[in-house]
C-alpha cells in the first residue's frame, strides 16, 4: 500500500492528531463494524479502555471527548467545533450516546471509559479496546485499535482502515526512501513536486489535486486568521493566555518598517497552535501538535517572497507532503513513539523542503533542506505540562518554523551536496526515538512535565 500526501495533510480538530483525531476515527470505525456485522440494534452498552500514552495524557488531549464523538459517528474533518460542547453535555446528562447517530446505548463515563496508566496493548503505546454489550451483559463485539500518529489508525491485525492508502501499483512512482525518490526524479527528468503530483493524479485529475491543495492552504490560512483575532484563556488547568492576537496588533501598529520576518513567522505559528489547543479546526501537518509550522512557513513565502504565487503553494505542499511520506514509511510521526522529533522535527523538515521547492531549489537542495530541518531537531522530547498541548508545544512550533526557514536558506546557498543524507537522518531519528525513555514520549512523566508545577 502507498500513502497519499492527503493522509499527511488533512483537516481535523485540536488538540492532538494522535490523541484526539486518531481515537475519534477508531471509535467511529468500531461503530461502523457493529453496524456492518448486524449487531448495532442489539447494543445496550458500550465501553472503552485506554492504554499507554493515551491513558497517561488522554485527559489533557481530550481523548475521552473524541471517543464519545467518534462513537456518535463524528469525523475529525467534518465535526463542527461549535457543536461539540452541546453534544458532550447531552451524553453526560443522559448517560447515553447515539451510536452513529442511530442507536441509543448506555455510556457512563466513570464506569465505561477507563484509563489504564500502567498497562500497554501489544502493538503500540496508543492503544484502545472497545466493547459492546447486549441487555443481558453479554459481549457482542470487542476490538482493539491503535492511534499511530497524525490521525492514522491501525486495528489489532495491523490494518489501517481509516486512511486514504491506495495500491502501490496504481502509482507510477513507487519509492520507499529518499534515495529512490531522487533517483526516480533524475531518471524521468522531473522535479520532486512533479513526481509527487504524478502519483497523486493516478486516480484523479491534476486540477482536482491542485484544488485540494489550495483548499488545504485555505483552511490553514483561516486558522491563522482565527488565531490572530482570538483572545482569552486556553482550556485546561494551566490557564495559559493566548498571545497571538496581542502580538499581531503590536506588529500591525509598528507599520511597514516593523517587518522583521521572524516576528511575523512567530505570530503565525503561535496563532495556529493556540487554535489547536482550543480544539479548533486545523490541518494536521503531519500532526496537530506540530500543525503551526507548515502554515507559518508557507505564509512567510507568500508575504515575503516577491515571486510567490498559487503554483508555489502547490509545489510547497506537494513537496512537504512527499517528505512527510518518507518519515511515515521509515520511522514514525507519533510523539508517543518518537518524542517531539517525530512531530515538530518532521514538520520542520517538511516545511524546509516545501519552502526550498517553492523557491526553485534543485531536487538535491530540497533533500538537503529536509535533512537540515530534522538533523537539528534530533532528540527533541515530548513532555507536555499537565498533558496539555500547550507548554512547550505552542512556542515549539514558532521555533520549528524559524528553523525550517533557516534550513531552506542554507540549502539554497549550497549545491545540494552534503555529508548526511535525508535517509540517514530519518534512520537516526527512528533509532533515537526507540532509545528514548518513555518518560519523554507524550506521557507527561518527565522533563518539563515534572519539573514545572501544574498550578
Amino acid at each position: 500500500m502507498s500513502i497519499s500526501i492527503f493522509d499527511i495533510l488533512k483537516v481535523g480538530i485540536g488538540p492532538s492528531s494522535s490523541h484526539t483525531m486518531g481515537p475519534m476515527n477508531a471509535a467511529r470505525q468500531f461503530a461502523l463494524d457493529l453496524e456492518e456485522q448486524g449487531l448495532l440494534g442489539k447494543v445496550d452498552r458500550v465501553a472503552c479502555q485506554l492504554y499507554g500514552s493515551l491513558a497517561a495524557t488522554g485527559k489533557g488531549h481530550c481523548t475521552d471527548r473524541a471517543l464519545m464523538l467518534g462513537l456518535e459517528g463524528e469525523q475529525p474533518h467534518r465535526v463542527d467545533p461549535d457543536r461539540v460542547e452541546a453534544t458532550l453535555a447531552r451524553i453526560s446528562a443522559d448517560g447515553c450516546l447515539n451510536i452513529l447517530g442511530k442507536h441509543p446505548a448506555k455510556f457512563d463515563q466513570a464506569l465505561d471509559l477507563l484509563f489504564h496508566h500502567d498497562q500497554l496493548l501489544p502493538l503500540h503505546t496508543n492503544g484502545m479496546r472497545f466493547s459492546a454489550l447486549d441487555a443481558k451483559g453479554e459481549t457482542l463485539l470487542v476490538e482493539e485499535f491503535y492511534s499511530i500518529g497524525g490521525g492514522f489508525v491501525m486495528d489489532q491485525h495491523g490494518n489501517s482502515p481509516a486512511t486514504a492508502d491506495r495500491q502501490a501499483a496504481d502509482m507510477p512512482f513507487v519509492f520507499e526512501n529518499a534515495e529512490e525518490l531522487l533517483q526516480m526524479a533524475a531518471d524521468n527528468g522531473l522535479k520532486l513536486p512533479e513526481l509527487i503530483l504524478a502519483n497523486e493524479t493516478a486516480d484523479c485529475s491534476e486540477e482536482q489535486v491542485r484544488g485540494r491543495l489550495l483548499e488545504i492552504w485555505s483552511v490553514m490560512d483561516a486558522c491563522i486568521e482565527r488565531g490572530l483575532q482570538s483572545e482569552g484563556i486556553l482550556p485546561g488547568i494551566l490557564k495559559v493566555p493566548r498571545r497571538a492576537a496581542k502580538l499581531y496588533r503590536e506588529l500591525v501598529a509598528g507599520g511597514p518598517d516593523d517587518s522583521d520576518f521572524m516576528d511575523w513567522v512567530d505570530v503565525w505559528a503561535l496563532a495556529v497552535n493556540e487554535e489547536n489547543a482550543a480544539g479548533g479546526k486545523v490541518v494536521t501537518a503531519p500532526t496537530n501538535g506540530a500543525a503551526g509550522i507548515v502554515p507559518a512557513v508557507l505564509k512567510y513565502y507568500l508575504k515575503f517572497m516577491p515571486q510567490a504565487c498559487d503554483d508555489g503553494i502547490v509545489d510547497f505542499l506537494l513537496t512537504a507532503g512527499g517528505i512527510g511520506i518518507l518519515y511515515k514509511k521509515n520511522a514514525s510521526i507519533s510523539g508517543a513513539e518518537m518524542g517531539c522529533q517525530g512531530e515538530v522535527g518532521v514538520a520542520c523538515s517538511m516545511a524546509a523542503a516545501g519552502l526550498a521547492s517553492a523557491l526553485g531549489a534543485s531536487n538535491e537542495q530540497i533533500e538537503n533542506a529536509a535533512e537540515i530541518g530534522m538533523e537539528h531537531n534530533l532528540g527533541l522530547t515530548c513532555d507536555p505540562i499537565a498533558g496539555l498541548v500547550q507548554i512547550p508545544c505552542i512556542e515549539r512550533n514558532a521555533m520549528g518554523s524559524i528553523k525550517a526557514i533557516n534550513a531552506a536558506r542554507m540549502a539554497l546557498r549550497g549545491d545540494g551536496k552534503h555529508m548526511v543524507s535525508l535517509d540517514q537522518v530519518i534512520a537516526t531519528m527512528h533509532q533515537t526515538g526507540l532509545d528514548m525513555s518513555t518518560r519523554y514520549k507524550e506521557t507527561s512523566k518527565g522533563g518539563l512535565a515534572v519539573n514545572v508545577p501544574e498550578c
